[in-house]
């Protein structure tokens, strides 16, 4: 099997940027930040006479496929691996990841490729629906040994924590194979269900770990005040606060004295902090205005790794990581051009 350098374990999503309002988001139960909708839901979306398609944007989409796409597009040798369906979203999306320069393994199911539609509401309320589909089918025996072996790193999105047989056999493999994986935890949700969990792998696995501020807070609150208290409770400035003084000493505890875990916390427009080897890096950058911000953390893990595979420093990862999100920001998604990484790329060549 040919050799890559990032082999993305995920779901195959198709990104559906449009915008509604209000009262229309709640015709179709779209009310959360981020939820699952049917089918059919989805399908009748599709056909609302009030939604300008003609304006909507389509992108790639999911966590490790964004992964396996920006890093692509930086140069280097990654792979994607996924179950869609055998319907247009599905080649929309196996076409998107191959013109940015990714292998694309897909293994076919009977159920429709998975969409999220990104919905802008009003002023600017933006609200995820989600339908997986296909994407759920994917299971451990659709990744071999072989195929975990002939990569430098493996990425796994943190969505399929649900799939534990698929987790354990991916950790496994690429543990005995010396292989690190990299989780992206991927959301609160998961993150306050699934706690424990991530914890044990990050004890007994090479991972690397990647977090956003909620999810950061969410897992001390898990595991240090067995669930009581709520991230969304705190202002951005309290957030910062809290994982600086109780988050960091905690997850440095973890990594003091061992190669693995890394364990990266995404602060947006604050930049990103690194806890690994028992030490804190702590990566500054700036602000801009983003267009959105989907996408961004999966540009940063990219990014980072990719940086990692060509032998930089931890502070240098987390800088590069910087650079690239701030990129994606300027996009709906990851549409993004490979042109405008080309340059960006030349610093992995150094």
């Amino acid at each position: 099997m040919e050799k890559t350098e990032l082999l993305c374990i995920g779901n195959p999503i198709v990104d559906v940027f449009i915008k509604m309002d209000n009262s229309l988001a709640l015709k179709y139960g779209i009310r959360d930040p981020v939820q699952h909708i049917d089918r059919n839901a989805a399908e009748s979306i599709f056909n609302e006479p009030s939604i300008d398609f003609t304006k909507a944007v389509k992108c790639s989409g999911g966590g490790a496929a964004n992964v396996a796409k920006i890093s692509a597009m930086l140069g280097m040798k990654s792979a994607f691996s996924g179950c869609a369906g055998n319907d247009e979203p599905g080649s929309f999306f196996e076409k998107e990841i191959i013109s940015s320069g990714a292998t694309v393994m897909l293994e076919k199911s009977g159920n429709k490729t998975g969409l999220c539609f990104a919905c802008n509401v009003d002023a600017g309320d933006l609200r995820f629906a989600a339908c997986p589909g296909a994407a759920l089918d994917l299971n451990e025996s659709h990744i071999s040994k072989e195929m975990i072996g002939s990569s430098e790193v493996v990425v796994l999105d943190g969505y399929v924590l649900d799939r534990r047989p698929l987790v354990q056999h991916v950790l496994f493999s690429a543990s005995r194979q010396g292989i690190p994986v990299a989780l992206d935890v991927a959301s609160v949700f998961q993150v306050k269900n699934k706690a424990e969990e991530i914890i044990t792998y990050a004890r007994n696995f090479p991972l690397f770990i990647f977090l956003n501020a909620d999810e950061a807070l969410t897992l001390y609150i898990e595991i240090r005040l067995n669930g009581q208290g709520d991230c969304y409770s705190f202002s951005d400035k309290e957030k910062e606060t809290i994982i600086m003084r109780d988050v960091c000493p905690m997850l440095k505890i973890i990594t003091d004295g061992e190669l693995f875990p890394i364990i990266i916390i995404k602060l947006g427009g604050r930049g990103a902090l690194v806890i690994a080897g028992g030490n804190i890096y702590d990566e500054d950058t700036f602000k801009i205005i983003p267009h959105d911000t989907v996408g961004a953390g999966d540009a940063f893990c990219a990014a980072f790794i990719s940086a990692w595979i060509r032998g930089k420093s931890i502070t240098e990862c987390a800088g590069f990581g910087n650079r690239v999100a701030r990129e994606i920001l300027t996009v709906p998604g990851t549409k993004i051009k490979s042109g405008k990484l080309k340059k960006l790329a030349k610093f992995l060549k150094r």
